[in-house]
């Protein structure tokens, strides 16, 4: 009996190390493609009449009410808003007490033409000088039409500033999109990262152009009045319409939306970088000019130079169209990025990098091709401890519907995919973790489907790998 016992002791024992193995294989290198099936709603834009487009009570009441990072590294915040009838006062009232404005700051205002749409009266206003971690009070508009917000500034910048940020893209104004963004407002999220497509307008013709902008704006007011919404464009901002007449790339976009792009010494409002809690952010544009020696690629040389892991540990990238996809949608359009900057992401160790564009969900392992030749070099990617994890996020919920069509078999390269609208968070714990989560809309506000624990490149490297980064011999 005893030996017998010691027998299935052994047995046992092997067993449990077997079970963990496992468990380790499942969780960390099986590629995962979900067969879940998504209920289907129209995929048709809200009407214009729904409350969810709902326009402020009072004369010329501020509406399309957004902010954004309005500097560096978290001090400012740029408030924009739309008056209709008349400019009004492009002022802010702002106070740490909600009973209190105590100081005010002045904007500019301007409006745009699209075609024979003419758009409302255009603010946008820098409020500089804030404390961190601290939560404001503001107040635009004058008299009874006057509304009144808040938001929370981060914490300092340091390697250790916890903070929790949320991803979305491709959203448009479908009634999916209402759901994404009613699940992000539950999330706990305080910073959506966008990667890109915002209102869908350009699907419309003439002055329904202008119009889908407008609803839009009343649309994600909701989240966009009460916390940053760090902008990324795509290819719905280009709105090329010769047959209207409108032929300059972004011009809504650029009205519409301001960005911080002259505190990273950004020649242009489509790429910039932000630094916020403990991560270095930077924006691309992938329908501007890119290859060497073009302003970008000459920016983006120098801000990586600018990256202090010591500082802000987490280094994050958004783009718009993704370098590695296995979707058939979109499949290799983002190739011409890959061979330009694929090499700096790697040398420079990037954590993570977020797109859009393809309207499903999908993640990847660390892999990189920094030796593919057309002639002689490796023809597929490899895995690569120093390259960055790669998350199409392009599921918000707009009119153009899911990209349901995968590359079979799933590659090596791809740890997750799944055909479903829904949105990201992403929680720094600290200079070291991260608890990264996509989360489906199906199941509710809490149901995470997709999970998992990013180390970072730099502080969770060992130190001889942390030297090898402070010294930088990346080749730019």
């Amino acid at each position: 009996m005893l030996v017998s016992f010691g027998v299935r002791l052994i047995l046992y024992q092997h067993l449990h190390i077997v079970l963990i193995i496992l468990s380790f294989v499942g969780h960390g290198d099986a590629r995962v493609t979900s067969t879940f099936v998504r209920s289907e709603w129209p995929s048709t834009d809200i009407p214009l009449e729904n409350e969810a487009f709902a326009i402020p009570k009072g004369h010329n009441a501020p509406q399309q009410v957004h902010i954004t990072q309005g500097d560096y590294d978290g001090k400012a915040v740029i408030i924009s808003w739309v008056t209709t009838a008349e400019p009004g006062p492009s002022k802010v009232q702002y106070g740490a007490s909600k009973d209190n404005s105590e100081f005010t700051a002045e904007g500019t205002v301007t409006n745009y033409t699209f075609y024979n749409y003419k758009s409302g009266y255009i603010h946008h206003c820098l409020v500089d000088g804030l404390e961190y971690n601290t939560k404001y009070y503001y107040k635009i508009g004058v008299g009874d039409s006057s509304r009144e917000f808040w938001f929370q500034t981060p914490p300092k910048i340091d390697p250790d500033a916890s903070y929790t940020f949320g991803v979305i893209g491709d959203l448009g104004q479908t009634f999916n999109s209402l759901s994404t963004l009613e699940h992000y407002m539950q999330s706990g999220g305080q910073t959506v990262l966008y990667v890109g497509d915002l209102s869908y307008a350009d699907r419309y013709t003439y002055n329904d152009v202008g119009i889908r902008w407008d609803s839009w704006g009343r649309f994600i007011e909701r989240s966009t009045a009460y916390q940053p919404w760090i902008w990324s464009a795509g290819n719905h901002e280009i709105e090329y319409m010769p047959n209207m007449g409108e032929v300059l790339p972004f011009k809504s976009y650029l009205q519409r939306f301001s960005t911080p792009h002259t505190a990273s010494n950004s020649s242009n409002p489509l790429w910039y970088a932000v630094r916020r809690a403990s991560a270095h952010i930077i924006v691309l544009s992938s329908y501007s000019p890119f290859v060497k020696y073009t302003p970008q690629w000459m920016w983006l040389r120098e801000e990586l130079k600018k990256v202090d892991r010591e500082k802000t540990p987490w280094l994050i990238i958004l783009m718009h169209m993704p370098i590695y996809s296995s979707n058939l949608a979109h499949y290799m359009e983002g190739e011409s990025m890959r061979a330009v900057f694929e090499s700096w992401f790697v040398c420079f160790k990037v954590d993570l990098i977020f797109a859009g564009h393809v309207h499903a969900y999908e993640r990847s392992y660390r892999i990189s091709n920094i030796h593919y030749n057309v002639s002689s070099g490796d023809r597929y990617p490899v895995p690569d401890k120093s390259a960055p994890v790669y998350i199409t996020v392009g599921d918000g919920g707009n009119q153009e519907g899911l990209a349901g069509r995968f590359w079979d078999p799933q590659p090596d390269y791809s740890a997750f995919r799944e055909a479903s609208y829904g949105h990201s968070t992403l929680e720094i714990r600290n200079r070291t973790h991260a608890f990264y989560h996509w989360n489906r809309n199906d199941d509710g506000k809490k149901v995470k489907t997709d999970s998992v624990v990013f180390y970072n490149q730099y502080w969770a490297s060992n130190l001889h790998r942390r030297r090898g980064l402070q010294k930088s011999h990346c080749k730019l």
